[in-house]
């Protein structure tokens, strides 16, 4: 089993900025995926960005630039640095961790709010 506790959060106006972190303890397996997703009312959760074990990135197009993550991976921890926050960032975030060739793990989620 794998366990993710998130940290982070909140509420911010436009323009402001937020940092998730993410530590993954238990059953780990050195070659996986860490990242994060989103999920506003209404709407389909949706891949914010990941980073593999190797150093890969992928971001949302509409986060590019905006949003960096990063990972220890001595620490099993990953972050994800929001800067230049919209309204249209507010969702509940959501660590997830896929180990290679396995099923994804997921933390319990995160409010982010961006609101004047």
């Amino acid at each position: 089993q794998v366990q993710l506790v998130e940290s982070g959060g909140g509420l911010v106006q436009p323009g402001g900025s937020l940092r998730l972190s993410c530590a993954a303890s238990g059953r780990l397996f050195s070659v996986n995926t860490m990242g994060w997703y989103r999920q506003a009312p209404g709407k389909q959760r949706e891949l914010v960005a990941n980073i593999f074990s190797g150093g890969r990135i992928n971001y949302a197009d509409s986060v590019k630039g905006r949003f960096t993550i990063s990972r220890d991976n001595a620490k099993n921890t990953v972050t994800l640095q929001m800067n230049s926050l919209k309204p249209e960032d507010t969702a509940v975030y959501y660590c997830n961790y896929n180990p290679a060739g396995s099923m994804s793990y997921w933390g319990q989620g995160t409010q982010v709010t961006v609101s004047s």
